[in-house]
Parts: structure tokens; sequence; C-alpha cells
């Protein structure tokens, strides 16, 4: 006996038109800093354009994710393409430190031998910066918390922020001191910071590729309630994963002895599995006994 339930929510979805415009106004702004950066010969404009570049392929990577999500079941892709946000979530985190790799890689070159830099242009770029990554990381401040995916556009946005403003501090300390090696030490410790912000996304992305019980869901909890409901003596094979950044499903076995039929419990079960825990696709099996399943042991997938 089977039972099988999913709710998702149909609200008008605003992600799209957020990732197109922030893809314009970030592409728009690359320009400009490479046209500077080279006029004003500044590794750290330069290396904030190449990030802001890394950043439009991820919003590009990320809207892409959000538009296979939507496509439906097919024959041969039964949950249809919603692991797509996830794979964008995972692949967003690897440009971000791929990004930060070839800027640490010039920044150290350059630190062995300083060039002059246009001080007052980099702060004036970098300070459009400031404003076009933090509009574009607003876009997306809504539902950052709840799906890997936006936070990972988020992030991206987030830290571009970041970046400029460390590149108006650069310009400004160069302005006044002269210093050139600042422009490089700017850009290390930016990268830094980036790698800081970044670690959580690889990590949460990278266990929801593989499986693992999404953050916030403690399967214990969701084995003790499913053990209390009445009549059930055991719970077996019991899995949880990530459908997509935002839905999570969950398989188990209910043993059940002298059971013959309740469907009133499966939907029952379905339900707060929903409302207590965001499991929003369960599918509960029932059985008499556990003494001829195959999946009992715990040992067993």
């Amino acid at each position: 006996m089977h039972a099988h339930s999913h709710a998702h929510s149909h609200a008008p979805d605003t992600r799209s038109r957020a990732f197109a415009l922030g893809m314009l106004l970030n592409s728009a702004f690359i320009l400009a800093e490479v046209a500077f950066g080279l006029h004003a010969r500044s590794l750290a404009l330069l290396a904030d354009a190449g990030h802001n570049l890394g950043d439009v392929l991820g919003l590009g990577l990320s809207w892409g994710a959000v538009v296979l999500g939507r496509r439906p079941p097919t024959e041969r892709h039964t949950y249809g393409m919603r692991r797509a946000s996830i794979l964008a979530a995972l692949g967003n985190a690897i440009l971000l430190l791929v990004a930060v790799g070839a800027i640490a890689l010039e920044a150290v070159q350059r630190l062995g031998r300083p060039q002059p830099v246009a001080g007052g242009v980099v702060m004036g770029i970098a300070g459009l910066g400031v404003v076009v990554n933090g509009v574009t990381a607003l876009l997306f401040v809504r539902g950052h918390r709840d799906d890997v995916n936006v936070r990972g556009a988020f992030l991206h946005m987030a830290a571009d922020a970041v970046v400029s403003l460390g590149v108006v501090v650069a310009g400004l300390l160069i302005v006044r001191t002269g210093w050139l090696w600042l422009d490089p030490a700017i850009s290390l410790a930016i990268g830094g910071v980036i790698v800081w912000g970044t670690w959580s996304l690889l990590r949460e992305s990278l266990h929801l590729a593989m499986d693992a019980v999404p953050p916030g869901i403690d399967p214990s909890a969701v084995e003790a309630y499913l053990r209390s409901l009445p009549g059930v003596a055991s719970v077996h094979d019991l899995h949880i994963w990530a459908m997509s950044t935002t839905e999570v499903a969950m398989t188990g076995h209910l043993v059940k002895p002298g059971v013959e039929n309740d469907d009133a419990l499966l939907r029952r079960a379905s339900r707060e599995l929903h409302d207590r825990f965001g499991i929003e696709h369960a599918t509960l099996q029932l059985e008499r006994d556990d003494g001829h399943c195959g999946q009992a042991a715990d040992d067993v997938v």
C-alpha cells in the first residue's frame, strides 16, 4: 500500500525579472570597468571586472535553472528538471572560487612588481560598482534564505559590492600614500573575504547534490514523528533528500501489524510532514511486518 502527496506554491514568480535586470546592469558595468581599468592600469579594477563577468555567468546559470525547474515531468525525467537549481548553486560556488584563484595569482605577481595606478579613476568606477552590485543584490534578498540557488546569486552580488568597496578603499589609500602595493594587497584581502562567504554555499550545494538531508530537517525527528502515528510499530527505509533548492522529498516504510487499508493515516502523515518539516513530496508504504522487506536493514538502500 502506497501513498503519495506533494504541495507546491504557485504564487507569481518574479525571479526571472530579477535575474534579467541583474545581468543587464552588471554587463554594462563590466564594460565600464574594463575600459577604465585598462586606462588606470589598476589590477583591482580589472580583477573586479573579471569577478563581475563570473557573476553574470553565474546569474545566467541560476536563471537557466529557474526556467528548467518549471518544466513538467517527462517519461525520461520523472521529477522534471528541478535538480538543475542545485547544480546551478554548486556551479556558482565553483565559479566564485575559480575567480578568486585567478585574482590571487595575479595579485601575488603584482606584489613583486607594483605598477602605477590612477587612484581617482579607480575610486570613481569602483564607487559606481558598489551601487550597481548593491542594487542587484537587493533584487535577490527575498528568498535568499530559503533557496540555495537564489542565495548563490545573492552572495555573488553581495560579494561584488564588497569587492568594489575594497577597490574604493585601495584607490583612496593609493592617492593619499602613493603605496602601489596596496592595489594587489587589497585584492588578496578581498579574495579571502569572498572565499569565507562562499564556503558555506559550496558545502551546502555539494551536500544537496549528493542527496544529503537538507539543512533544517532533523531526520531523527521525522522518524520519531512517523513512529508516533497510531498503530505504527516501526519505520525503516527512510530517505529524505532535496528535489530542488526549495522542494524536499521523502520515502519511507511504515510497519503497521494487521493493516488492511488506512488511507486516512497516510493522508494525515503526508499533510503533517509538510506542515511540520516542510517535506512537500512524501511517499509512504504501509507493511504488515518488516520481516520480509529487503530494505528493512539500516545499511541497505
